[in-house]
């Protein structure tokens, strides 16, 4: 895991700045958050380099609810909101968003891409592919990724709009509304600022 301090003040390039976001959201989105990334997140700087960077509020709000919570409560927080036996209280599947079901066509569609792509989900992990935090990951690695012929700005716009701009937004909704959300309330508003961001760089591609 990259260290997320960088991520809004980056002096890193832009591809490489939004490979950790997507990294740090896989991460935060699949499971509690440990020591050391909200170690991280406590020490991020919050203020970006120039003003009116589009990022900058959300940011400060999700270090600012890592600074004000302990580390068992955002634990509890994920647990109450994502966890527990049978249906949780908020889906982080994309097929439940697309379909009203888990594992129907949307999930279907999203392995045949992934086949295409050369990936496939790692058989230790228990949750299926269309988990917010897969697709995270499969963003970054087509951001960050070595192979030329995979990770480039097309297939990156075709997976986004494929699979993840159809519904994480309303997953970030979900989440805010929430009357048990607080840290994750402040990960929902980043999570739907960063995918607006997304959005319209893809669109002033096509």
């Amino acid at each position: 895991m990259t260290q997320p301090a960088q991520l809004v003040p980056s002096t890193l390039d832009e591809e490489t700045a939004r490979a950790e976001v997507y990294g740090l959201l896989a991460a935060l989105y699949y499971a509690p958050p440990t020591a050391d990334l909200l170690g991280n997140l406590r020490v991020a700087v919050t203020e970006a380099p120039a003003a009116g960077a589009l990022l900058e509020a959300s940011w400060a709000e999700l270090v600012g609810a890592a600074r004000r919570l302990p580390d068992g409560a955002i634990a509890r927080e994920y647990e109450a909101l994502f966890g527990g036996v049978g249906k949780p209280e908020v889906y982080l599947f994309g097929s439940h968003y697309l379909s009203g079901f888990l594992n129907e066509k949307p999930l279907a569609a999203l392995r045949t891409d992934l086949e295409a792509l050369g990936l496939a989900r790692d058989e230790a992990m228990p949750e299926t592919e269309d988990h917010i935090a897969y697709l995270c990951e499969v963003m970054r690695y087509l951001i960050a990724g070595d192979d030329v012929a995979v990770a480039n700005l097309t297939r990156q716009r075709e997976f986004f709009a494929r699979h993840l701009q159809p519904w994480a937004t309303t997953l970030c909704d979900a989440v805010s509304a929430h009357p048990k959300a607080d840290f994750y309330r402040g990960l929902a508003g980043f999570t739907h600022t960063f995918l607006s961001v997304e959005t319209q760089g893809f669109d002033m591609l096509a």
